[in-house]
């Protein structure tokens, strides 16, 4: 159904990477989340006041709560689409993963306040007399709540969006949650077994684990988690397919909400290239990867010396040094500065996060090796870390 909604209602539908494509998919997701919870949240509310049930009623409360989500996450794209402007010039993507923090902060109150009424249904067991309404409530809501996950977690990955992943993420845990008070239904009309009020702690439960779930997510985003790999690769190949490009290292990638992302990398080139051309290919990269990725990129040269037979051969030689320590280290700007005493070895390593070795210790070990295979050779080592991480998994 949404897509078809798509065709209909967004032009150019299938260009997710447009800030305009990608808030009127946020707000047709939005509306129709809305609609369906406020019919279920009537359905159940109706179902669960004429049979008495805490669970049917907590579940009804559910729903609401993910229509009130809803509207947040429609707010949440209104503003994520405003323009930059001179105090917000990166622009205002990230209302969206605020959105989602208070959409998470919702779920995790009512199932709360929902885990609270449960207990008082056990410490207090009432009465609860299930007719066929709730079976056809309840399996409605089922369906219903499994195609919104479906549609919420298809249209997240496609626009890249935290709030619809979340939102997907509180779908399947209420189809899960609402299966769990049909089967209390079902003990209760065929057996003496009465679990109303444990149900209703475990639908409790669900409803604050997709919350909490769902709040951590969002708060990485915000915080700053490494780039997908998939996309780094994909930038790693634009600039490696135009001639004279001979490596990459450095990139970071600023994310300041969907649609809002910048990128910045080091491009290795041939020291003895002509300048004016390489910086006339790298302005061809920078507008490829804008139309490729949407994302604006700056590159930096970095003169690479490729002619010198023993630079070549000193830099095979530090890889193999390298390699045998970790193949998860990787190095790169390297270059020799030769003297009448002694030569440099310059050059920077990237070494992962949380490394077994400080980042004093694995440049002493590095240099110890490199001045065995020559006394007069002394390593200058800077260490680097990798804000991409995708070459060291």
């Amino acid at each position: 159904m949404i897509n078809i909604l798509a065709r209909f209602f967004i032009k150019e539908h299938e260009n997710y990477t447009k800030p305009q494509v990608r808030s009127a998919y946020g707000y047709l997701c939005g509306i129709v989340g809305i609609i369906i919870n406020i019919i279920l949240f009537a359905g159940k509310f109706i179902a669960g006041f004429i049979s008495g049930s805490v669970a049917v009623t907590a579940d009804a409360f559910n729903n609401l709560s993910d229509a009130g989500s809803s509207i947040i996450s429609l707010i949440g794209f209104r503003l994520a689409a405003k323009m930059p402007d001179p105090h917000h010039p990166f622009g205002h993507g990230r209302f969206e993963y605020i959105a989602s923090l208070i959409i998470s902060m919702v779920i995790i109150m009512m199932g709360f306040e929902l885990g609270r009424d449960s207990v008082m249904k056990i410490v207090n067991p009432e009465e609860v007399e299930y007719s066929a309404l709730t079976f056809w409530v309840l399996g409605i809501s089922i369906f219903a709540k499994f195609y919104m996950f479906i549609y919420n977690r298809a249209i997240g990955k496609k626009i890249n969006s935290s709030t619809l992943k979340a939102t997907a993420t509180d779908s399947i845990s209420d189809t899960v949650s609402t299966f769990a008070v049909l089967i209390s239904a079902i003990l209760t009309v065929t057996t003496d077994i009465v679990i109303d009020g444990w149900v209703g702690l475990v639908v409790a439960g669900f409803i604050m684990f997709a919350g909490i779930s769902s709040a951590k997510e969002t708060i990485d985003s915000l915080l700053g988690t490494p780039p997908d790999e998939e996309f780094c690769s994909k930038v790693e190949k634009i600039v490696l397919s135009h001639e004279g490009m001979i490596g990459i290292h450095d990139m970071i990638v600023h994310n300041y909400g969907p649609g809002r992302v910048f990128i910045s990398l080091h491009a290795e080139v041939p020291s003895d290239g002509n300048f004016v051309d390489i910086h006339d290919t790298i302005d061809n990269i920078e507008h490829q990867i804008m139309a490729e990725t949407g994302c604006l990129a700056t590159i930096h040269m970095d003169p690479v010396d490729v002619r010198d037979e023993l630079t070549a051969k000193m830099k095979t030689k530090v890889g193999e040094i390298v390699s045998e320590i970790d193949e998860k280290i990787t190095f790169h700007d390297f270059r020799m500065v030769s003297g009448p005493t002694h030569t440099n070895i310059i050059f920077d390593i990237v070494v992962p996060y949380n490394y077994r070795y400080s980042d004093e210790e694995i440049v002493k070990i590095i240099a110890d090796k490199i001045h065995e295979t020559d006394e007069s050779f002394f390593a200058v080592i800077d260490v680097d870390k990798d804000f991409t991480d995708y070459k060291q998994k």
